[in-house]
């Protein structure tokens, strides 16, 4: 399967680098260039807010079930599909790390740090009718301003940044206000290395190295960040990265134990049903034919 690579539209975006769509739009528009109900690949975050309707959002290959009033967050290179059987509304927040960037020097805002590796987190949250209601009114705001002939960049900032701190307020169970400015550069630093070098380093003495720091302190960072120790972290990418290339290209596991730098294909075979309970086969089979 050919799961496509979805670039965030900078044009469209007048270069802003945030974008606000009712959700009807992804499947009412024939100018969109890939199926929305297919898995695809996102290189940017998306807030998806669900305001009517019942279905199933897959993320990263885990069924999630949304009813109304349902917010389901997603960060970039997740992959992801739609459910439109039902054809639910609400809306869609797309933006990108250089948007989230210019907001943390302009104002406060909540780190985005990478707590899709901890699978005890789920990127729902379910509003009551008060919180619905705030965030309504926020999105709403944000369009209008958007939309302003006079339209001020720092104003759209303030609304998002609203709004990103009044959801961060549900989701107490996201720990990484517990990390200060410094440790939030170090664990983006990890990550981005993390990212270059997860196919042959699993080590997280390397990457404390890297960092100019010790185990210790990473460990520390990442635990108050996603839940995680860095060695769970580095796991939990490598395992993501893993199962999306046996559905993506339905690579053979010799190939990827090659590719991810296992001395052969038992040892990988082992590492990877000790994370997840089945054999990359088993998996592929199970997933291929859930997502066709």
């Amino acid at each position: 399967m050919d799961i496509p690579n979805i670039g965030f539209n900078h044009d469209k975006s007048a270069q802003a680098e945030l974008e606000i769509l009712p959700l009807s739009n992804l499947y009412e528009r024939d100018i969109i260039s890939h199926d929305p109900q297919m898995p695809h690949r996102v290189s940017f975050y998306m807030i998806i807010y669900i305001e009517q309707g019942n279905g199933k959002h897959m993320v990263d290959f885990t069924q999630y079930s949304f009813e109304p009033n349902t917010l389901i967050f997603l960060q970039p290179d997740q992959v992801h599909a739609f459910d439109f059987s039902k054809q639910p509304t609400g809306y869609v927040i797309l933006f990108t790390q250089t948007f989230l960037d210019r907001v943390h020097t302009n104002m406060r805002l909540p780190n985005y740090t990478p707590t899709h590796l901890n699978q005890q987190h789920t990127p729902l949250l379910t509003l009551n009718k008060h919180s619905q209601a705030r965030v309504i009114n926020a999105i709403n705001e944000m369009e209008i301003e958007i939309a302003h002939p006079q339209s001020d960049p720092l104003i759209v900032m303030y609304l998002f940044s609203a709004l990103a701190l009044g959801l961060h307020r549900l989701r107490p169970e996201l720990r990484h206000d517990n990390i200060n400015p410094e440790q939030s550069i170090k664990l983006g630093t990890f990550y981005k290395l993390l990212q270059s070098h997860f196919l042959t380093i699993r080590d997280a003495n390397w990457y404390a190295n890297k960092l100019h720091t010790t185990y210790k302190t990473l460990n520390s960072i990442c635990k108050l960040s996603t839940g995680l120790t860095a060695k769970q972290m580095i796991d939990a990418f490598t395992l993501i990265e893993i199962k999306r290339r046996l559905i993506i290209s339905n690579v053979t596991t010799q190939k990827l134990a090659y590719d991810f730098g296992f001395e052969d294909a038992s040892n990988f075979v082992k590492y990877f049903k000790k994370q997840t309970g089945a054999t990359p086969s088993q998996f592929q089979v199970r997933h291929s034919a859930t997502i066709l």
